[in-house]
Formats: structure tokens, C-alpha cells, sequence
């Protein structure tokens, strides 16, 4: 297995208290697959990967339990120095914002070029080379000239296709890609998916595709992870999961899609917010917002119940759920 994430663990110290981003959170991915990490803002996505990725900030983030490993090595017991060869050669990461990412004073051509630079030992004129290769594999026109422009100077999905680049550079064994596609219109999330999804069958990576759109993942994923509050409430490869939803939170962002055959109907919303982390309610988290929540799920916590082969559900009453 490329990467397993073991019963992991991370809060965050506030005045107000521990805020448990990450409560209990296990995955796993190989070689070739992809595995998409859907939820609300705030459900711990992002956090899980920071984790894994080995950046999170830390005060005020804290690891308190679990495991990460990455190719057989534990992360978790690795000391800086091990981790930092690891990210970009090993596992690298496609960052949300992608202006943000990028240094603004620096040409796009000089911080794909550090990577060959710093962790391959090139020259200044094979690493520049290597820059112009990898934006003309990402498919930026006229490469060899658009090198020595800066971010600001690039449209969003070309500054998005200038992190993928940056995140193959060193060829990794995986790939992390969080909300890739945010900000972006339906046309370029469209080419960026494809994009990635190409390069990926071509060097074989594992891939975590981080987002809170079921549109995006339908047509790339192999398997779905959905997480709540912290916690995974369902996983499932993709097909079964669109196909027959195991759990309420999973029924209620299907239902929120656009799509063609509702037109004129108003668009479904999950009701209420998502809970705060420093005050998780009792039971099963969903249940203040469930359609189906009944006195069980206020009080007990249900576990990731085994539905079929490697697909898990935590819901009191998935049987139900399944038959819609």
C-alpha cells in the first residue's frame, strides 16, 4: 500500500479550548488509484492532509494519536530532516489557492526550477530547461517564452496548471491535490481534472483529490471517502456510492447537485451548519441536521459499520439509507 492514515488524530489549542479537527480519521491509497475526500468546510479534509504532507502548523495544531504511513515508514516517527526529502520527491501537494502558492517575486521558471536545483543537483541552465519541459507537459502555450513571467501574469487555470507542474517536478509516488479546482469556471475545472488525471495514468501515482464538489470527482475517483466534523461517515467506491447512498450526510450532497432532469425545481440545501469543533455534539454529529435522526443518534456514537466488502457507513441505520 502507498499511503495508509491509521485512526489519526489532530487538534488545535484555542482560548475557548481543543478544537478536535480530526477525530478518528483512517484511509488508505495505492499505486495508480485515486481516492477523493469529499465534505463542508471545516469537516477536516484539508487539516488530514497537512498532517500527512508534514506542514501542518504546529502550535496550534497537535497530532495526538494515530499513524501515517508512507510506503511502510512511519511519518509520524520520521524526524524533520527525513520528511523534508520525502516531500516533492516522494509525495507532493497541489495547493488550494494557487496565486497564494506561488512566490509573487519570483518568475514561474525559477520556482520550478529551485526543485531540480535544491533536490537533483542541476545547473541553473538544466534546471531552467527542465522548467520549460515540465510547463509545456502541463500544456502552457509557448512555454519557452512564458517562463520568465510571474504569477500575476497568468490567468487561474494556468496558475493551476503551473502547480501541477511544480508537484510532478520530481516525479512523486503521490499527489495531494486540495480543492485544485476552486475559482475556477466549469471549462477549465473540466481541462484541469483531465489534466490530472492524464498525467497520473502516465506515471502511475496515487492520488488524494481533496474537494467539496460530487461533480468534480464523479468521472476521476476510484473510491470516496466522505467526512463529517472530523470523522469519515462513509467509504465506498465511486460508483456504489453515487449509485446508493449509505448515509445521510452522503444522500443530502447528491441531492444538493444541479441537475438536468430537476430543472424549475428550487435546488435542494442540507438544513442548519455544520457543528463547531469545540462543541461536537453528542451521538452521531449529523443528527441535529439528519432527516432520518432518531433517539439513538443523540446519544450514541455510531461506528463505521461494514456494509459490503470495503464499504463502510456510519449511520445507525444505513440499511434504511441505502433504500433510499
Amino acid at each position: 500500500m502507498l499511503l495508509e492514515v491509521r485512526d489519526l488524530h489532530v487538534e488545535f489549542r484555542t482560548r475557548e479550548g481543543a478544537a478536535h479537527a480530526v477525530n478518528g480519521v483512517s484511509y488508505a491509497v495505492d499505486a495508480g488509484e485515486t481516492l477523493a475526500v469529499l465534505g463542508e468546510s471545516g469537516s477536516g479534509k484539508s487539516v488530514t492532509a497537512q498532517a500527512v504532507m508534514g506542514i501542518l502548523d504546529m502550535p496550534p495544531g497537535r497530532i495526538t494519536g494515530g499513524r501515517i504511513l508512507f510506503q511502510g515508514q512511519d511519518l509520524l516517527r520520521m524526524r524533520e530532516r527525513e520528511r523534508r526529502r520525502i516531500r516533492g520527491a516522494g509525495m507532493a501537494m497541489i495547493f488550494q489557492d494557487a496565486l497564494s502558492a506561488l512566490n509573487p517575486v519570483l518568475s514561474v521558471g525559477d520556482q520550478l526550477a529551485e526543485m531540480f536545483v535544491v533536490h537533483r543537483g542541476a545547473s541553473r541552465k538544466q534546471a531552467r530547461a527542465r522548467a520549460v519541459e515540465l510547463m509545456e507537459r502541463v500544456r502552457i502555450p509557448a512555454a519557452a517564452q512564458r517562463v520568465r513571467d510571474y504569477p500575476h501574469q497568468f490567468s487561474g487555470g494556468m496558475r493551476q496548471r503551473i502547480m501541477i507542474a511544480m508537484a510532478l517536478a520530481l516525479e512523486p509516488a503521490l499527489i495531494i491535490a486540495d480543492e485544485p479546482t476552486t475559482a475556477l469556471d466549469v471549462t477549465v475545472q473540466a481541462q484541469v481534472m483531465e489534466l490530472l488525471a492524464e498525467l497520473q495514468r502516465e506515471y502511475r501515482m496515487g492520488l488524494v483529490l481533496i474537494t467539496h464538489d460530487l461533480g468534480v470527482v464523479a468521472d476521476v475517483a476510484d473510491r470516496i471517502a466522505v467526512m463529517y466534523a472530523g470523522k469519515i461517515v462513509e467509504s465506498a467506491p465511486v460508483r456504489d456510492l453515487y449509485k446508493a447512498p449509505a448515509h445521510p450526510y452522503t444522500r443530502g450532497l447528491l441531492d444538493s447537485v444541479p441537475r438536468l432532469d430537476r430543472k424549475g425545481q428550487e435546488l435542494y440545501a442540507i438544513k442548519g451548519l455544520p457543528p463547531s469543533l469545540l462543541r461536537v455534539p453528542p451521538g452521531c454529529a449529523f443528527h441535529p441536521r439528519c432527516p432520518m435522526a432518531r433517539d439513538v443518534c443523540r446519544t450514541d456514537e455510531p461506528p463505521l459499520y461494514t456494509v459490503s466488502g470495503s464499504r463502510g457507513s456510519a449511520c445507525h441505520f444505513w440499511r434504511e439509507c441505502l433504500d433510499g
